[in-house]
């Protein structure tokens, strides 16, 4: 069992879809940006769009890249364009498939129950908890479940957290044991996909 208690929390700002909010997360000491690959989310961005934002970033900021239950050619094909460091998927993909990926893998799992917790086994790779959304939405709602759950919660790979963290419970998700990484996206928003400078510096300041 691999124990992440004692190590350094890490920040991800996720749904970028502006080269100034990508730039803005890179001063604020963030570790790494998500793009969302997601069409039905109104955070999507396409992978040329994203590589032409990727191309204007300073280097050892790590790239993500979300999917929701993409099949594999539509993985590769992202990947013919878009220099992504690893790939973080938000749908009903299976142990199996995340295991084939040549990228490290984040797998979402969705909480709402303690019961949901133990899906997180299933995966041999890191895990994000995020609050789960209604029917035939992944992720994006802005909502958190209770992270109380989480206590004594472990697991051999990186769990990260993410659902409606923002500037006003941010100090809460850092008292959480065992995380590796916090998630953020539309806790530092003015509209979906579009980042609000103020909110990222004051989160940005709260976590560091």
């Amino acid at each position: 069992m691999v124990e992440h208690m004692n190590s350094p929390l890490y920040l991800k700002v996720c749904g970028i879809t502006r080269l100034e909010d990508a730039l803005l997360a890179s001063d604020l000491g963030v570790n790494a940006i998500g793009f969302v690959f997601y069409e039905k989310s109104p955070r999507y961005i396409s992978p040329e769009d994203a590589k032409r934002i990727i191309q204007g970033l300073p280097p050892f900021i790590t790239i993500v890249g979300l999917f929701v239950n993409p099949s594999q050619s539509d993985i590769n094909q992202t990947l013919d364009v878009c220099p992504l460091d690893t790939l973080q998927l938000h749908g009903d993909e299976s142990p199996s498939f995340c295991m084939q990926q040549k990228r490290r893998v984040v797998k979402a799992v969705a909480i709402s129950k303690q019961e949901d917790l133990d899906k997180i086994k299933s995966f041999d790779c890191s895990v994000l908890l995020d609050a789960k959304a209604p029917h035939g939405v992944y992720g994006g709602t802005g909502a958190s479940f209770d992270w109380s759950m989480l206590d004594g919660v472990k697991h051999k790979h990186p769990l990260i957290l993410a659902g409606g963290i923002d500037e006003q419970n941010i100090d809460r998700a850092k008292q959480v044991q065992g995380l590796y990484a916090l998630d953020v996206s539309s806790g530092v928003e003015s509209a979906k996909g579009i980042k609000d400078k103020q909110k990222m510096i004051t989160l940005c300041e709260k976590f560091h």
